[in-house]
């Protein structure tokens, strides 16, 4: 006897924490005294539970986080938690009326079944239930609709609709999207209402797009500015107030300090991706010819912080550059390497005379050779280099090409980003008048601070000296500050009170758009 009674203490519990022995459960004694329905003391669990069940299976796929749902009711025992909570105050009612305006942040509210959850509402309040299980199919549903349309309407404009990671291949900004746990405790909330008015955006910039979307009566303008603010609910690492902006699509380069503008100047990026470059792709992966590979130069989206500049720079010359354009040169003029300061190295030793190669020996896509382009005029980096850590080796550089910043359309590089004030820039970066003269210094500028004219006249001593030989050789200097960097790509955004629109250079704006086709 006494080892039975230890078997049914945990069945006891159990079915206690079911709430099968609750009469009437919250539910009941809820609906009943706000109805003056007694049909609802006779609320039984058990049956409300097998119709929840079969209810929740069914709708379950065409939920976004349906393993969060089933966690959330399993971890409730199944409880209508929404309906108890909130039908009464009004507030799924209120739910219910930011789903029917989701329009305004550019969604279709048919998305979140705004007119099945009004109509389930209307058929609860009406009250004309005979029995107490004719209710139990609409509260099951009620509840099932509107807690999938909470915390997707929530997370919508918390953090997106599209994972931007998800349908572009050189994005590497890590934004942030939806955990189930705090998906739980959205569900789990004590007010509904406080919940919506606080994940309405906040920014600045979403407002005036949205305003912008509002008035906006070209279909092609709204679609610009609805892709946009989808842009501006991402959920970006934290840049704080002083940060530099690199916008691909508006080839420009903004330090911003809190709403101060440090410094701007123009970019020239990557070029965009061949036409039909899917395609080609294809063709590459079965033939494996260099000639069937597509290019893509595009500048990658991403966030980091700028650690070092390095003056007077060696350009490493990565391997794609080196089969599609330096072989090819090579082959034409054997000097070629020679005149433009290109090292070459083979199993990481310098080869003396790289005009003796015999570059017939050699097919480019097997390429055994490395080649480095050493520091001077001659550079394509320039005289300065702007480092920071990234898994695409992209970073900022001068450029001897100035001619590009004077183009409309300068997506013309090879990736890297070229900038149109690389001197000004690092000075704003090391940020102190004697650092910022050393680095004048190693590109023969002369100093600003005149007590510091020792080491530009020693510097120019040593270069002019026949009796040595001088080298030039790079020069590394560390920013006062690492800096925030963020490469990103916005069409459209507030300036000045009005609306600013960029061309989308890369078609990313095309992808985006059928991305977010069902949401519209």
């Amino acid at each position: 006897m006494k080892k039975n009674r230890f078997l049914i203490i945990p069945f006891i519990i159990c079915i206690s924490a079911c709430n099968w022995f609750k009469s009437p459960p919250e539910i009941g004694k809820v609906l009943s005294e706000h109805f003056k329905n007694k049909i609802y003391k006779d609320f039984d669990t058990v049956a409300y539970d097998s119709v929840f069940v079969k209810t929740l299976d069914s709708l379950a796929d065409g939920f976004v986080n349906p393993k969060t749902i089933k966690a959330f009711y399993a971890k409730h025992n199944r409880e209508p938690k929404l309906i108890t909570k909130f039908y009464t105050n009004g507030e799924l009612d209120s739910l219910n009326t930011y789903l029917e305006n989701s329009k305004v942040h550019g969604f279709n509210p048919k998305i979140f079944k705004v007119e099945e959850i009004k109509s389930l509402l209307e058929e609860l309040s009406a009250n004309k239930f005979k029995k107490v299980d004719e209710s139990y199919p609409i509260i099951a549903k009620l509840e099932v609709l509107s807690a999938n349309a909470y915390l997707n309407y929530n997370n919508y404009l918390k953090f997106g609709v599209v994972n931007p990671r998800n349908i572009f291949s050189r994005y590497y900004i890590k934004v942030k999207r939806p955990d189930s746990a705090g998906m739980i405790r959205l569900l789990d909330s004590e007010n509904i209402l406080d919940t919506l008015r606080a994940v309405q955006p906040k920014s600045e910039q979403y407002k005036a797009l949205q305003a912008a979307y509002l008035t906006a009566n070209s279909e092609s303008e709204r679609r610009i500015l609805l892709l946009n603010m989808e842009r501006f609910r991402w959920k970006m690492p934290e840049t704080g107030t002083n940060y530099i902006q690199v916008n691909i699509p508006d080839f420009k380069l903004t330090w911003f300090d809190k709403q101060d503008t440090v410094i701007s100047m123009k970019v020239c990026v990557g070029g965009k991706r061949e036409n039909g470059y899917d395609e080609k792709l294809k063709a590459y992966a079965k033939s494996g010819n260099l000639d069937d590979k597509p290019k893509n130069h595009e500048t990658p989206l991403l966030f980091s912080k700028i650690n070092s500049i390095q003056a007077n720079p060696v350009w490493n010359i990565p391997v794609s550059i080196a089969q599609s354009e330096i072989y090819w040169m090579a082959r034409k003029d054997r000097y070629y390497l020679s005149n433009s300061n290109i090292n070459v190295y083979y199993k990481d030793k310098l080869i003396g005379e790289p005009d003796t190669i015999n570059w017939n020996r050699y097919s480019r896509d097997k390429l055994p050779f490395k080649f480095k382009q050493g520091s001077g005029g001659g550079n394509a980096l320039g005289k300065f280099k702007f480092i920071f850590d990234n898994s695409s080796s992209i970073y900022l550089h001068d450029t001897n090409n100035k001619n590009g910043f004077g183009l409309t359309n300068r997506a013309i590089s090879h990736g890297c980003v070229r900038v149109e004030k690389p001197l000004e820039f690092a000075e704003k970066l090391v940020g102190d008048s004697y650092t910022y003269d050393k680095l004048r210094a190693e590109v023969d500028l002369p100093p600003v601070d005149s007590t510091h004219v020792k080491w530009y006249k020693k510097r120019m001593a040593a270069k002019a000296d026949t009796t040595k030989s001088f080298q030039l050789k790079p020069a590394w200097f560390g920013p006062k500050k690492q800096v925030p960097i963020i490469i990103t790509y916005i069409t459209a955004w507030a300036q000045n009170d009005k609306i600013e629109y960029r061309p989308d250079v890369y078609e990313m704006d095309e992808k985006l758009w059928v991305a977010m086709k069902k949401f519209r």
